[in-house]
């Protein structure tokens, strides 16, 4: 009230804003009651003798606007009145979005944001400290009901809950209350927005205290976030750590000097004067009818609360301002006040266009509106909308057609506590906005006191975050901030804390144990490192050197009777033939690639083919040879070249059906991923079956005709019977590879490939050893029989120690020797 009265006074000593008028007053006290100031309205449009109730009040004089009335349900009630008869109205509080429709309230103007802006402003806090579940407590009226209704709006839209909203009674009633503060004491949420004025959260800040409610934070509102009746010491355990928003600080010029030179003595018709005098100093002003300020109220606990006890004490008007201790004489803090100040000045600024502007030849003849009795109101508004001026303190104030302040800020401010045991308002940050953008800033070498037992950010949640490796699992029916914490599946990775879904590994990574990385999937091959491939190795390398050694025995003894019998160059292919199958084993060993894959199956293939061809050359043979001794005709043995021939036939063919293969479907490298899909099992994709089984088709074709042509001559006598050798042999070869086929189709991966190397070190072994091992036994430990005589002499039939060999093919059919030539 005081700031409104040195304004005006101000405005009417200035000469570049209304030079030739004088704006005056009227005040009336709105008791912080709907209906008191309802009364006030109609009293300021009625008057005692004026028939037009929208021009003149009781004083005679042209009522230009209304000021107030501070809260936004009085300035609602306020509004509805004088609205109809298009008086302006300007808040200086009133902070309610409902002011906002132009269409309910026309005529009223604020300087003062919108509590739109300030619920935007409260949820950018909670979502800056990482807050999601707060509560929420409302005053029973316009301000407290709507500013919680956007307030929840912008949680929503920001994915933030709201654990509760409960209102505070305006008639108090403690079974409204007892619902609020259990709300409170029950909520998980340690964060608290206090949407309400100060008289109104009076009653609540006690039961908060009767209740020992502590280790919460409260977020304030600009009606009380400064407020002295609040904000006391020995609140500060329980509110203590109070961080809000409140209207920007200003200083006022002058206006200290003005609220110290008061005195009762100076206008004894001033009651509130008077009122304020006695209430400050406790005590009665002589001869004043004014009552004393008794102001009772009924706490939580249901006990009477004289806030002021009337006294006896008769005021003896020496007393001083200065010895106060009172927010009267604090012009710290001057926020509300400020907005005062500015509504008067928007209003003068406003009747100052009007007074200059053209609009009518009558309004151009004499600007002096006193003079003016068709002077209407409504037309003052159209200049208040368009109304744009810097304040004292360089603040830009523009409205919008509903009378919205467009642009502002708040400050946000922090309760600490000083040295002296008082609350100060500490100022650590600042939030700027227009219409169209907000500008948040929150320093973050700010000092901000919390109330809570480790002194830190309080931690205000419904579930705590999902932690890496594992994704919200969202409960039906209940707000989206409580959740179950559900681990990831395997191949999905959450590496943020609260992520909502987890996020699928790449083709070629899988998850982690933890579920929170992504890493590179297992490659599964047979390496040479590990025990089972560098087994195999070994065998192989060990293979190769058995060949190596038999093929050395004979390179030394090649001129001796037991090598040059049937065909010494066949054994030769067949020893450089098995050396190639048992290192071909090592191709199928390691890392596979393009090429390894192209040339294994082929270099197999091809092995065993020369083997099998010169094997069949030799059996040929033998079937010959046995076929002429049961038909008791002389046996012409084949001629060398035509065995040769059969190699070279059947490797030719091997050779052009597997460059076809590799040609038209050549085998490639395959990351196979669908047995197991932690692992990359890196394989051969053998490109064209039909390919694979005719080059391995055509091995199987040579290795039965070498089996049926040594089985059909496995009766032929002889010393050292190698026809009998070979059949042994290729019986072990086709029992390795029947087995082969379903332990091959019975694993996978590196498994797979080792079963393939066994049986091709299995074959290989058995045709060696069945085959080389007895005729190397004889030339190097049974010497003696590796003679002419022996291997392809004449034997006499008596000596029944030495048998005759294949080679020398003996009969005793009608006492005589048959004897074959020995192959050069």
């Amino acid at each position: 009230m005081k700031t409104m009265i040195h304004t005006i006074k101000e405005i009417n000593e200035r000469k570049d804003i209304l030079p030739n008028h004088t704006l005056g007053y009227q005040i009336f006290d709105n008791c912080f009651s709907i209906t008191k100031a309802m009364e006030s309205s109609s009293v300021f449009l009625t008057g005692q003798e004026e028939y037009k109730p929208n021009w003149r009040n009781s004083t005679g004089k042209f009522l230009i606007g209304i000021i107030g009335a501070g809260g936004s349900t009085m300035s609602a009630a306020v509004s509805r009145i004088v609205g109809i008869h298009h008086v302006p109205q300007v808040g200086y509080a009133s902070s309610s979005s409902i002011f906002s429709n132009d269409i309910q309230f026309p005529y009223i103007l604020r300087t003062i944001p919108s509590d739109k802006f300030q619920s935007e402003a409260i949820v950018n806090l909670i979502r800056h400290f990482g807050w999601v579940w707060v509560g929420a407590i409302a005053s029973d009226d316009d301000y407290g009901k709507y500013g919680v209704k956007f307030f929840r709006e912008e949680m929503e839209s920001a994915n933030l809950c709201v654990a509760f909203s409960e209102t505070i009674p305006k008639v108090y009633s403690n079974e409204k209350m007892k619902i609020a503060v259990d709300a409170v004491k029950s909520s998980t949420a340690k964060v608290i927005v206090l949407y309400a004025t100060d008289i109104d959260l009076s009653p609540f800040v006690l039961e908060v205290i009767h209740h020992n409610i502590t280790d919460r934070t409260w977020i304030a509102t600009e009606a009380w976030i400064t407020s002295a009746l609040i904000a006391k010491p020995e609140y500060f355990p329980y509110f203590g750590g109070t961080i809000g928003f409140a209207v920007p600080r200003s200083v006022i010029p002058g206006l200290k000097e003005f609220l110290y030179d008061v005195h009762p003595s100076k206008d004894p018709n001033d009651v509130l004067t008077i009122e304020f005098w006695q209430t400050a100093f406790n005590c009665t002003w002589p001869n004043s009818t004014v009552p004393y300020n008794v102001d009772h109220r009924v706490n939580m606990t249901g006990k009477e609360d004289r806030l002021y006890d009337m006294s006896d004490q008769l005021c003896t008007g020496e007393e001083k301002l200065e010895d106060l201790k009172s927010t009267y004489l604090d012009t710290s803090q001057l926020r509300i006040t400020n907005n005062v100040r500015q509504a008067v000045y928007l209003l003068a600024h406003a009747i100052d266009l009007f007074s200059q502007a053209d609009i009518r030849e009558e309004y151009r003849e004499n600007a002096v509106l006193e003079n003016k009795p068709n002077f209407e109101s409504v037309k003052l508004w159209l200049y208040l909308t368009k109304i744009k001026f810097i304040t004292h303190d360089g603040r830009k104030i523009e409205l919008g057609r509903n009378g919205d302040v467009l642009n502002g800020s708040y400050d946000i401010l922090n309760w600490h506590m000083d040295n002296t045991g008082e609350i100060t308002f500490v100022k650590v940050g600042e939030y700027k906005f227009t219409s169209s953008k907000y500008e948040f800033v929150l320093p973050k070498n700010s000092t901000l006191f919390w109330n809570t037992e480790s002194s830190r950010l309080p931690d205000s949640v419904c579930t705590k975050v999902c932690p890496p490796g594992t994704r919200k699992g969202i409960h039906q029916g209940q707000p989206i901030c409580c959740f179950d914490c559900i681990p990831c599946t395997d191949g999905y990775v959450s590496e943020k804390p609260g992520q909502r879904l987890c996020d699928p590994c790449g083709e070629n990574d899988w998850s982690n144990a933890e579920k929170n990385k992504c890493v590179p999937k297992h490659v599964e091959f047979l390496a040479y490192e590990e025990a089972l491939g560098f087994t195999l190795v070994i065998l192989s390398i060990f293979g190769a050197l058995v060949v190596l050694a038999v093929t050395v025995v004979y390179v030394i003894h090649r001129h001796t009777p037991l090598v040059k019998a049937n065909d010494r160059e066949l054994s030769f292919l067949i020893q450089v033939s098995l050396g190639i199958t048992v290192l071909s084993s090592m191709l199928f060993i390691g890392k596979p690639c393009n090429w390894s894959c192209k040339t294994r199956q082929v270099t197999l293939a091809l092995g065993f083919c020369l083997c099998l061809s010169s094997i069949l050359g030799k059996t040929v043979s033998l079937f010959f040879a046995y076929r002429m001794s049961i038909s008791k005709t002389r046996l012409i043995s084949m001629h060398p070249i035509f065995r040769k021939l059969i190699v070279l036939i059947c490797v030719v063919g091997e050779i052009g059906v597997c460059t076809a293969y590799l040609v038209l479907e050549p085998p490639s490298l395959f990351k196979n991923i669908e047995p197991q899909n932690v692992k990359i099992i890196f394989e051969c994709n053998e490109g064209s079956i039909e390919f694979l089984c005719s080059i391995f088709g055509f091995d199987v074709l040579l290795a039965l005709l070498c089996f049926v042509t040594t089985f059909v001559a496995r009766q032929l006598p002889d010393n050292y019977y190698e026809g009998k050798c070979i059949t042994f042999g290729m019986l072990v070869f086709f029992i390795v590879w029947i087995s082969f086929v379903p332990a091959y189709l019975g694993t996978k991966g590196k498994f797979n490939v080792a079963v393939e190397i066994f049986a091709i070190l299995a074959s290989s072994y058995g045709l060696l050893g069945c085959v080389f091992l007895p005729k190397c036994f004889i030339i190097l430990l049974r010497p003696k029989r590796n003679t002419d005589e022996t291997v392809g002499g004449r034997v006499p039939t008596v000596d029944r120690s030495i048998q005759l060999t294949s080679a020398s093919v003996s009969s005793e059919l009608n006492s005589t020797t048959v004897s074959t030539v020995l192959d050069e």
